[in-house]
């Protein structure tokens, strides 16, 4: 096995960002995608009377996390468990609501550098992809059983393919001479379907197919739908929300329901805002904010990132239509 390295994104920034949710005794923050912990290292570093619950949905990850951080004692605690399980986590350890939550998404370092899960598709290696290995099918299964219109439509919808049709026709042609079992066959057919002066830009060719299997296999768009609005549920007021998202529609998710409870649900008419009815996040960030031009050209990972904070002001549920009705779908959205 290969040693995994770990540079967590924007870490001053997400620190910056949390702390102030974190500056009184019994705070907690639930970090959603614990990884190897660089995250949760840097707050329980700095912010003293914090304790962390770390979750991840990879064993592995978990397990090098505890060794990072044991010299923290019982200021952190390991769950296994997917981030759309935080309801379920937060009940278990008897704890009504938290002080913040954190989501940093998409592949770990530790995934990519680890040639043998599968993430990566510069080394030949199993077409895994699953960040909890133990259950759920393996990328090579989604590439020999999906219909060539599905695996078109992922390709198109999480990777923004412009050759999807070709590369499932393809896909669906060779997996019928031979199932497909490593990622080095599969990096090939996409050198050979995708024309080169395609391939001239916009990265390795077979980056977007990648991130596409990945996102399917992990069904991560689905969990993540139903992960934001419970992490607003479980912070009390002046509880605050991070999430760095790495793909456009991770983002969307995220923008639309902080946009969402950032706004009150009266008719704009109205000309004043009965009690209750008030916004109930806070926008922290304007818009989504990217990494600088240093850190990208230190740690590549973070060209992608938009990070996006919102606190909360007053309770109440996002999860359930407010006491005045359903909350309305958004009209307009912030700036990206």
């Amino acid at each position: 096995m290969s040693n995994p390295q770990h540079v967590p994104v924007l870490l001053d920034r997400v620190v910056a960002l949390l702390e102030p949710a974190l500056d009184h005794p019994d705070a907690v923050l639930v970090d959603a995608t614990l990884g190897l912990g660089g995250h949760s290292e840097a707050v329980l570093a700095r912010c003293g009377l914090a304790r962390v619950i770390g979750i991840d949905r990879d064993p592995a990850a978990l397990e090098l996390a505890r060794e990072r951080l044991a010299a923290f004692g019982d200021r952190f605690t390991a769950v296994h468990a997917v981030y759309d399980e935080i309801p379920e986590v937060l009940a278990e350890s008897g704890l009504a609501e938290v002080s913040a939550v954190l989501f940093d998404l998409g592949v770990s370092s530790m995934q990519l550098d680890l040639v043998e899960r599968g993430f990566a598709y510069a080394a030949d290696a199993p077409l895994d992809m699953r960040m909890d290995p133990s259950r759920g099918p393996t990328a090579a299964d989604v590439l020999n059983t999906y219909a060539v219109g599905d695996l078109a439509r992922l390709l198109r919808s999480y990777g923004d393919e412009r050759f999807a049709r070709q590369i499932a026709a393809a896909v669906v042609r060779e997996r019928d001479r031979e199932p497909f079992t490593t990622s080095g066959r599969l990096v090939e057919l996409l050198y050979d379907v995708i024309p080169a002066r395609a391939r001239r830009t916009g990265g390795h060719p077979a980056k977007r197919t990648f991130q596409a299997l990945r996102m399917e296999v992990n069904d991560e768009l689905a969990v993540l739908r139903r992960a934001v609005p419970a992490a607003v549920d479980a912070i009390g007021v002046g509880g605050r929300v991070v999430v760095e998202s790495y793909h456009s529609g991770e983002d969307r998710i995220v923008k639309r329901v902080f946009a969402g409870a950032a706004r009150t649900d009266v008719p704009d008419d109205l000309p004043f805002v009965p009690e209750g009815h008030e916004p109930v996040l806070r926008l922290v960030t304007r818009g989504a904010e990217k990494a600088g031009p240093d850190e990208v050209r230190d740690n590549p990972r973070a060209a992608s990132v938009r990070l996006r904070a919102a606190e909360r002001v007053r309770p109440g549920r996002i999860g359930a239509p407010s006491p005045g009705g359903p909350r309305p779908s958004s009209t307009h959205e912030g700036a990206a």
